[in-house]
């Protein structure tokens, strides 16, 4: 299935933040940037490299008016021990979403039906809830924060600018382009 300019489904998870149990709905997402980043499970090996890296990262995100939401089926409480006794984990201030219902990992067919787990996926939707980026991989295969940052930098630009695309590694500040009939075969 195609994700590209879907709406987030409704949705109410338990989660663990910065030592708080909450509960997150669509509504929570909706009014500024989500990247929604699932991952296999909480104590385990390639997660907690992503997850710290999103953390260092953390406040890039804030200031280009993003929320990082992590996703993965095992239970807050399970969150909540794991930060509380992993250090790379314990830093990390954004929330992560206990699916146990399988409400987001079943919209987005995120599970792995043969370990139970989701693969590894991130999903940036915009302030109204509509999905303009994914990316899905394998289980053993990690993914780049800054690349995500720069992703979702990529996809604001052209909902600001409309007309202008950005090329291949794109970044802030540098030049983006028009699409004309006099660049055809000039690029």
């Amino acid at each position: 299935m195609n994700y590209i300019n879907k709406e987030l489904p409704e949705f109410d998870v338990e989660a663990y933040q910065a030592g708080e149990l909450k509960s997150f709905t669509k509504n929570d997402l909706l009014g500024k940037w989500s990247i929604i980043f699932f991952y296999p499970a909480d104590f385990s090996f390639v997660c907690p490299t992503e997850l710290s890296g999103l953390q260092d990262l953390y406040k890039d995100f804030q200031a280009a008016n993003a929320e990082i939401y992590s996703v993965s089926v095992d239970s807050q409480y399970s969150h909540m021990s794991w930060a509380e006794t992993t250090k790379t984990i314990g830093k990390i201030q954004y929330p992560m979403l206990s699916d146990q219902k399988h409400e987001l990992t079943d919209f987005f067919n995120m599970i792995d039906e043969t370990t139970g787990q989701d693969y590894r996926g991130v999903f940036i939707a915009d302030p109204k809830g509509i999905i303009k980026s994914y990316t899905v991989n394998a289980m053993g295969v990690g993914r780049s924060p800054k690349e995500i940052l720069r992703t979702l930098q990529a996809a604001q630009f052209v909902e600001e600018h409309g007309a202008d695309v950005c090329p291949a590694d794109w970044h802030p500040g540098e030049d983006t382009i028009k699409p004309s009939g006099k660049l055809v075969g000039k690029i």
